[in-house]
């Protein structure tokens, strides 16, 4: 019996620092932005966001490229600043919120690109589609504590998106040439997490 006892300890207590090498954390949505920017017009760039979202990132302390990604955003708090575009947007020519509430992003693969930038491919399902997009990170930055006893870490992202992979073809001819609202999406996510 006090083999067996010992047995366990010692198994636990090998555990114990591989457990302790991960974390979990938590977005903090007043200090994060999750933006976008489309061409109008084939003259200038129109920027938005989306205001309402959550997102989890358990990190592998001791190999980053094991760490995991969720994020869940609601596509009815997109904001352009412009209350008739909005409705627009969230109209069945565009996002179609009645039907899709949410977009999420699932990692499936985590490499590094450099010092201090990741690549994070995974699963982006927009509009009822789901396709792989690969967000080129910079960061996680290394941990702070805030004023308030809080553990936070930050990191930048970005990546571009086609609109018509995901079934978002609506737009309008234009008489000079071109079109209304351009295809690509430039997507940027301003992040800072709180360790849970």
């Amino acid at each position: 019996m006090k083999r067996i006892i010992a047995s366990i300890s010692a198994i636990i207590a090998l555990a114990l620092p591989a457990l302790a090498l991960a974390s979990t954390w938590s977005i903090d949505p007043e200090h994060s932005n999750i933006g976008f920017k489309v061409r109008h017009l084939m003259v200038s760039n129109v920027k938005g966001s989306f205001d309402k979202y959550t997102a989890t990132v358990d990190i592998d302390d001791r190999d980053i490229t094991k760490s995991k990604v969720t994020v869940s955003i609601d596509t009815n708090s997109i904001n352009t600043n412009v209350q008739k575009r909005d409705e627009h947007l969230r109209s069945a020519d565009f996002f179609d919120v009645a039907k899709y509430p949410e977009m999420t992003f699932v990692s499936k693969k985590i490499t590094k690109s450099g010092k201090d930038r990741l690549k994070v491919a995974g699963d982006l399902t927009l509009h009822g589609v789901t396709r792989e997009v690969v967000l080129d990170v910079q960061g996680p930055s290394k941990e702070i504590k805030d004023p308030w006893g809080n553990i936070r870490k930050g990191a930048t992202a970005t990546t571009k998106i086609n609109r018509k992979d995901f079934g978002l073809t609506w737009n309008k001819a234009l008489e000079t040439g071109g079109v209304v609202v351009g295809d690509e999406i430039t997507i940027t996510l301003e992040i800072e997490m709180i360790r849970k």
